[in-house]
């Protein structure tokens, strides 16, 4: 039998000034996401669960609540950016540029900005990217630069996290 590693993550030495990852699920928001969104947050604003007041806005349905919409940004990008990370160090210049309303499909990429090592953490590095989220229609619906902390090849903190099982896998025929 021969085991194959699934994948793991880029690590800090992966990532270089430029690269563009388009990452690969798309996710559409739905109407329950966002009044579960809004209960779990505690978002008490009506434009994110009251069809007849937003009826009265100038978008005349709810919005999606927009971080929500980061939310969902960020974790799309996990499985290109941070699978190896292990702390965000801040979200910048953070814009929701066109509106998310229940039923729109929304798709993330982000391009590296830069990289160092970090002077106190030698097993890690920083990486610092901008992400941007497009709906279905090719809209950019929000954007954002984030830093965070990313573990290098070898790091001891990610080795040996797979358990042993207790019995072996059944071998083809059993």
């Amino acid at each position: 039998m021969t085991i194959k590693q699934g994948w793991t993550g880029r690590f800090f030495e992966d990532f270089e000034v430029g690269d563009v990852y388009k990452h690969p699920l798309g996710r559409t928001v739905t109407e329950t996401d966002n009044t579960w969104f809004s209960l779990l947050t505690m978002n008490t604003n009506q434009m994110h669960f009251n069809t007849e007041y937003a009826k009265k806005s100038e978008f005349t349905k709810p919005l999606v609540v927009s971080t929500l919409t980061v939310a969902i940004a960020v974790g799309q990008s996990v499985t290109d950016l941070t699978q190896n990370a292990f702390a965000n160090l801040g979200w910048d210049d953070i814009k929701m540029t066109h509106p998310v309303f229940a039923g729109d499909t929304l798709f993330s990429e982000s391009v590296v900005l830069e990289k160092r090592e970090s002077a106190s953490r030698p097993h890690a590095g920083i990486v610092t990217v901008h992400t941007r989220t497009l709906n279905q229609d090719g809209d950019e619906v929000c954007s954002f630069k984030r830093m965070f902390y990313v573990y290098k090849q070898g790091a001891e903190q990610v080795e040996g996290i797979f358990p042993e099982g207790k019995k072996p896998l059944p071998q083809v025929g059993e």
